[in-house]
């Protein structure tokens, strides 16, 4: 459901503005995000749902510049902090991403974060590395005051990566992702391989920094896990974004029927699969993506919808989903 932030007026906000990927493979090309419009303000969570392939972990590396030589990015990403001088993170240099942006205005909890910790290495060497490369040098108080702030006793900085439960690792992820304290956290599936309590401290942890004033931009397939923290829900489909609303709107009234679709699948709901399977992104149909799958397809949907809350030539009005 949607939460209401106690922070003060945002003064900061990631805009994205007609973003999209493209990668060259031989002999095809993937068109992994297209179009993308957006924004995240101080204060709030926005979730970027949608089946696994659509293009969402590709968005998030392409805000950081984290993509591979042969992507293709096009559109305008701008960091706007307070009354600083906006930031283009779209063809922004590797200086200025390595030195501005990361881990000081973005921070990054990956996904499956066990795997990036160095395995020779204690969670308390990596973060107090992390500080230092940030420019922050800090003593063991600071330490101990970063690890209690997301869950963890100081004493668990002293255990290497092997030692540590999936939900200890996440905190640890958090931690090095606040090192900087950025006022934005991209959250990559950060829910995977966690059983259910985990993953409710997980998303806790997540609102609690919005309440605090940072924004949070969680990319998801865990609706459960979405309608536990976010502010607004963003739905992706073969690359595009198909619907934008808040996250009560999503909740209880879809009005796409890919984003209905979901919700039914859910086990807690009608359980219900949506018929088919998404497109190859080298293979995207004409029009809207979702037509072969969707029983309310006409001749309109041969053309590309706009996104206007909801990307649909005939959205849904009133679809029960409790």
């Amino acid at each position: 459901m949607s939460h209401t932030s106690t922070s003060p007026e945002a003064v900061s906000r990631l805009r994205v503005d007609g973003l999209s990927v493209r990668f060259q493979i031989p002999g095809a090309v993937v068109r992994a995000v297209t179009d993308a419009r957006f924004e995240v303000r101080q204060g709030e969570c926005l979730a970027l749902v949608g089946e696994s392939g659509c293009g969402k972990s590709v968005m998030a590396h392409a805000l950081l510049g984290l993509l591979p030589a042969n992507a293709e990015v096009t559109g305008a990403v701008r960091l706007e902090t307070g009354g600083a001088e906006p930031v283009d993170l779209v063809g922004a240099p590797e200086d200025v991403l390595a030195r501005r942006v990361r881990g000081r205005m973005i921070g990054l909890v990956p996904q499956s974060p066990a795997t990036h910790l160095t395995p020779v290495r204690t969670a308390r060497a990596q973060l107090a590395e992390t500080l230092r490369e940030l420019g922050n040098p800090a003593g063991s108080d600071d330490l101990a005051d970063l690890a209690r702030r997301v869950g963890l006793r100081p004493a668990d900085l002293d255990l290497y990566p092997h030692q540590l439960s999936g939900g200890m690792a996440q905190r640890v992820a958090n931690a090095l992702a606040l090192a900087g304290d950025p006022w934005l956290i991209v959250a990559d599936e950060p829910t995977t391989g966690l059983d259910r309590p985990l993953v409710e401290t997980t998303m806790s942890e997540l609102r609690r920094l919005t309440d605090e004033g940072r924004a949070v931009l969680l990319i998801t397939h865990d609706l459960r896990a979405t309608e536990q923290v976010a502010d607004r829900v963003a739905v992706m489909y073969a690359g595009r974004i198909v619907s934008l609303t808040s996250a009560d709107e999503f909740f209880t009234r879809p009005r796409h029927p890919y984003a209905a679709g979901l919700l039914d699948a859910l086990p807690s709901r009608r359980f219900t699969a949506i018929p088919g399977h998404p497109p190859e992104l080298t293979l995207l149909p004409d029009g809207c993506a979702f037509r072969p799958r969707c029983d309310r397809a006409t001749a309109a949907c041969e053309r590309i919808p706009e996104l206007n809350e909801v990307a649909c030539h005939h959205p849904l009005e009133h679809h029960a989903v409790r």
